[in-house]
């Protein structure tokens, strides 16, 4: 199986699946000598874990990370960072009558295709319990970047049809985890939560939006062709369990409007060259430009949901499923951090890619 690596110069392979013994990854390339804060890292994984509101799934991780190599009296030494996560509280028996089933909207038919095995647990390597793996690795990136102004908040946009209306440069991040949803406005965040409560007592499950601004990113990071800063983003972003969409700056609300409208017009502020506004999203040509790189992460509704529907098994008999166990009726809450995560990443590898070509 390939494609459990990450990155270009900062890479995050990642191993393990939901139903294993734990899973894990290893850090490679990232510079010697950087004091890491470990309680930071957890406290990131515990925005991801499961079971931390009653709007989450309620399978009950501690997730807590325990660093294998790679760190020396609190500092990086420059070797590869390894990490694991134990999983504690898996109930593989309410996958059993998964084994030869396959599930509406998952991984279910095309990974026993493409691989002749699948872990029916769970889904293996197609979980979304791999998403603490890049939560690790984005909480170091993210202290990395933390030295040179680099910032990264993300919150929730929207759930099904409530959406914050703000404007992103108007958005209050210190708000962001006073609610269980993680939207930043409390009256939104409120109507956010009854509606996740409302459908997860129907059995059923609903979407949502992300939205994401990284501020302080230098100027030229990014190449014009085939490695371009947004094209990364939005790979990084796809690459998210239950993603379907991604968007930058005026996303497709920009097609409606004309090119005197959208065009982000340069002026200079006492030396320095700024646009007067930013539809591009911060990157131009694939380069950032040195403004705010914004963008939004569509979610779909979780795959499993606890109401009958018509599939096959693997001869192809026509069969009738419901879900059983605990799954999130809402993923978006949880994502926040895994968005940042791959932001940090993402502008992580960009940074230390430039910073090798310029030396």
């Amino acid at each position: 199986m390939a494609g459990n690596t990450f990155g270009n110069t900062f890479k995050l392979t990642t191993f393990g699946e939901s139903h294993g013994e734990a899973i894990g990854g290893i850090i490679d390339g990232c510079p010697s000598g950087i004091k890491l804060d470990i309680d930071f890292v957890q406290s990131e994984l515990d925005k991801r874990k499961p079971g931390q509101s009653k709007i989450t799934t309620q399978r009950k991780e501690a997730d807590k990370v325990e660093f294998l190599s790679g760190l020396f009296e609190g500092k990086t030494t420059g070797s590869p960072i390894g990490f694991i996560i134990r999983n504690q509280n898996q109930k593989s028996k309410d996958y059993f009558h998964l084994k030869e089933n396959y599930r509406p909207s998952h991984a279910d038919y095309t990974y026993q295709i493409k691989y002749g095995v699948r872990d029916y647990r769970g889904g293996g390597r197609s979980s979304a319990r791999e998403t603490a793996c890049r939560v690790v690795g984005g909480a170091i990136a993210k202290q990395i970047l933390k030295s040179i102004g680099v910032t990264i908040n993300a919150f929730v946009r929207s759930v099904g049809e409530i959406e914050l209306k703000t404007p992103i440069h108007e958005v209050d991040f210190s708000k962001v985890e006073e609610t269980i949803v993680r939207c930043p406005d409390l009256k939104v965040a409120s109507e956010m939560i009854t509606y996740i409560e409302s459908v997860r007592k129907e059995g059923d499950t609903v979407g949502g939006v992300v939205s994401c601004v990284i501020n302080n990113t230098p100027v030229g990071l990014g190449e014009p062709v085939f490695d371009k800063l947004n094209a990364d983003l939005g790979k990084a972003m796809l690459s998210i369990n239950a993603v379907k969409g991604f968007e930058l700056g005026s996303g497709f609300a920009g097609s409606k409007l004309k090119g005197s409208n959208h065009n982000d017009l340069f002026t200079s502020d006492n030396g320095e060259i700024k646009t007067l506004q930013n539809n591009s999203g911060g990157i131009q040509g694939g380069i950032s430009n040195g403004e705010s790189i914004y963008f939004n992460v569509a979610f779909k509704p979780v795959a499993t949901i606890m109401q009958k529907q018509n599939s096959v098994n693997q001869k192809g008999e026509k069969i009738e499923l419901a879900g059983k166990g605990r799954h999130d009726p809402c993923v978006v809450p949880r994502a926040v951090v895994i968005v940042e995560a791959m932001s940090a990443l993402t502008i992580l590898d960009f940074y230390l890619r430039n910073k090798a070509v310029t030396i």
